[in-house]
């Protein structure tokens, strides 16, 4: 069966890339693996799926070359893909930080996707396994559901992120194949471990969110984090993983938005008489507070304030500031939201993602070496590099 666009992966970036390419009249078969296309559009954002973000930024991208992105995020923003969606009526709202996410469902996106494809002639195949690929004049397609032909090819299998989607290394064997080198992966977007006392803490404090700047290296976020039976998560978290390296150590200021030290020195002079846990829990979880006492000052926990001297509560200060932990690891590829890492861009054109090294060979989406972060970064990716893709294959 002859095509002029075959593009293997059913998701975010291979669905736009499908539509952009059959509306201007190219003949496209989508290939996917799976039962259905766009599962990760559905699991997203909690089910409401957060399409994109209204401060799209090329620094808000990881990748070995940072500029690679910013020809795909100027020729398909933020605003043409709201746009479409307005198109559709589907009814969205804005979050933190820029964040849409559909009101109703994530049903929505992926139903408007598919309708775009059917109007535009996009024929899709699911439980569709491809086993080999030869280039010669067009490429060859063998699959467990037959033959297939195309000018041009599309990779836009993802990442290694959730396992139980699908998740699988194909577009990185396909990479190396046609002698394109793969970034060194790894989860991106993942909640952080511990084995050491913290683990047990952290049990115990599991369902609490505490606003907090959490830090390792240079790079710092100011969200939430989550404790959780296993360790940290919340956005904070989640954002910090991508930049942590194992080994490192990550820092919490518990108080972002006071001087700690000078609020438990004002608080003495003020009120000799309160106790510290009853001060600190007007800011935290009190079963937080109640597990820095017994970390950091046990023997003041029953003290007032009055009692304390000055040097301890200032060393105290830098407890809650700079709290310092040591992650064992992450959660992996089992829980992350995305993969670092990927397709070298080195060999790829930032304005097609054509690889330089295969004619009509283009890769797109979460395998390429471009990763953004949390807040639908990743789906813009997914739409801008789908469409620069669709607009010349």
């Amino acid at each position: 069966m002859l095509f002029d666009v075959i593009i293997i992966g059913g998701g975010a970036s291979g669905l736009m890339c499908a539509i952009t390419a059959a509306q201007r009249g190219r003949r496209v078969l989508v290939l996917d693996s799976s039962n259905k296309v766009g599962k990760k559009i559905l699991m997203s954002g909690g089910g409401r799926c957060n399409f994109t973000n209204l401060n799209i930024e090329p620094d808000c991208f990881l990748s070995k070359n940072p500029h690679f992105c910013k020809s795909a995020l100027s020729q398909y923003t933020q605003w043409d893909f709201i746009a479409l969606v307005d198109k559709h009526g589907i009814a969205y709202e804005e979050r933190d930080h820029g964040q849409l996410f559909c009101k109703e469902s994530a049903k929505e996106i992926l139903s408007m996707l598919i309708k775009e494809c059917d109007e535009a002639g996009v024929q899709i195949r699911t439980h569709c396994e491809t086993t080999s690929i030869i280039a010669n004049s067009n490429f060859k397609l063998k699959s467990n559901q037959g033959k297939f032909e195309s000018e041009s090819l599309v990779i836009a299998s993802g990442g290694l992120s959730i396992p139980k989607m699908g998740a699988t290394n194909f577009a990185y064997k396909i990479a190396q194949q046609f002698n394109i080198p793969v970034i060194e992966t790894n989860a991106g977007l993942v909640p952080f471990t511990f084995s050491d006392q913290y683990k047990e803490i952290f049990e115990r404090l599991s369902g609490i969110s505490q606003k907090v700047i959490l830090s390792t290296g240079n790079q710092q976020f100011y969200e939430n984090i989550l404790f959780t039976h296993r360790g940290l998560s919340g956005p904070a978290a989640l954002q910090l993983s991508s930049y942590w390296k194992q080994g490192e150590i990550i820092s919490v200021n518990l108080f972002p938005n006071n001087d700690i030290a000078e609020l438990l020195n004002q608080a003495k002079k003020e009120k000799p008489t309160l106790l510290l846990r009853n001060l600190l829990s007007q800011h935290l979880a009190k079963k937080l507070v109640q597990e820095l006492e017994t970390l950091f000052w046990k023997s003041w926990k029953d003290k007032v304030l009055a009692d304390i001297p000055d040097k301890v509560l200032n060393e105290i200060a830098i407890n809650l500031s700079e709290w310092i932990l040591k992650p064992s690891g992450t959660e992996g590829y089992r829980t992350a939201e995305v993969t670092l890492g990927g397709i070298d861009t080195d060999y790829l054109s930032s304005k097609t993602m054509e690889s330089k090294t295969q004619q009509g060979l283009y890769f797109i989406g979460e395998a390429v070496d471009v990763t953004g972060h949390l807040g639908g970064f990743n789906f813009q990716w997914a739409w801008s590099s789908g469409y620069v893709a669709g607009l010349v294959v």
